[in-house]
């Protein structure tokens, strides 16, 4: 769950008395040259700190530094979200409403706001902005808390256990979107494919190892709203004739004849390792036979053939 806190600028002299029960409150555009801090207001009279208000939420020094700008939030506010709203001492006008199709929620007394595309952060501090511009309110204390996330969703398609959409989370990667999924089958290949729209309107197919994902757990495996994720079936290859156990096993990189025989159970004693012929397809669809040696690599659909002994 996110908790959003917009909250008004409160100018105070530091002082060794002042009662500990009052903390900062942060301007949300503070100019370049003054300390900010992100702070909820405590009630002066020792009360209970409202639902949803945190005693921190975050510090920034901003003298004589240049602030650095961060990527684009992970969560943004869409059509179908159900938010939470709440303002600090003022009960009636908390609600819990869904983000419109034109991208905006009723907010009592301020009206329709736009938050479509926002942050929780951002959209918070839109409807304070929306209080104070009318007047209804001086100081308001805002928490919006995203309760259901249904604008962004993922496809994951292929070869899953539980194949589907999934809500977005925040920074949600591949691998928690696959372990939604229930994880790949046996069958799944070893790259999978993460299909995204960029905003040219391109699509992008962009392969992932899972072999190497422990090394990639970085920006470019963050997921967006609309990404697809594809989970193609492994290459395979069959065997038969002279051999224990022929059938159809799953091709690993690299693999040699001998390799492929030994998945099959092994020669027969009327077969010979010497007489080993593969059928490969070509890329017009016909086939080729090659008489195969046990050093050879074996391909993708290969149809591996070991024949009898002549003597």
């Amino acid at each position: 769950m996110l908790i959003a806190l917009a909250a008004p600028a409160i100018s105070i002299a530091q002082q060794d008395s002042a009662p500990p029960a009052l903390t900062m409150a942060a301007s949300l555009s503070p100019p370049p040259s003054t300390q900010t801090a992100t702070i909820a207001q405590a009630p002066s009279d020792g009360g209970a700190m409202p639902m949803g208000a945190m005693p921190t939420v975050g510090r920034s020094e901003t003298a004589g530094v240049e602030p650095k700008t961060d990527s684009a939030p992970s969560m943004k506010l869409g059509a179908g979200d159900m938010v939470a709203l709440e303002v600090y001492g003022r009960p009636e006008l908390s609600i819990s409403t869904y983000v419109s199709d034109n991208g905006t929620i009723a907010v009592p007394l301020a009206g329709p706001v736009s938050v479509g595309g926002m942050s929780p952060a951002d959209a918070a501090s839109r409807v304070a902005d929306a209080f104070r511009s009318g007047g209804y309110l001086l100081q308001p204390q805002v928490t919006l808390t995203l309760k259901q996330f249904r604008s962004q969703q993922i496809s994951i398609l292929g070869e899953v256990h539980t194949p589907g959409r999934y809500a977005l989370e925040s920074r949600s990667t591949i691998f928690d979107l696959l372990a939604q999924a229930g994880g790949v089958s046996t069958d799944a290949g070893d790259t999978i494919y993460l299909l995204r729209t960029d905003g040219r309107g391109q699509s992008q197919r962009m392969p992932v190892s899972l072999r190497d994902f422990g090394k990639r757990l970085g920006a470019e495996l963050t997921l967006q709203g609309g990404d697809t994720i594809y989970v193609p079936k492994a290459p395979q290859f069959y065997i038969y004739g002279e051999v224990h156990a022929p059938n159809r096993y799953r091709l690993d990189a690299g693999m040699t004849v001998m390799q492929a025989i030994a998945l099959g159970g092994g020669i027969t004693e009327r077969g010979s390792d010497r007489r080993v012929e593969i059928r490969r397809r070509n890329d017009d669809g016909s086939y080729t036979s090659i008489d195969a040696r046990a050093t050879d690599e074996v391909e993708a659909d290969d149809v591996i053939r070991i024949k009898e002994r002549i003597f």
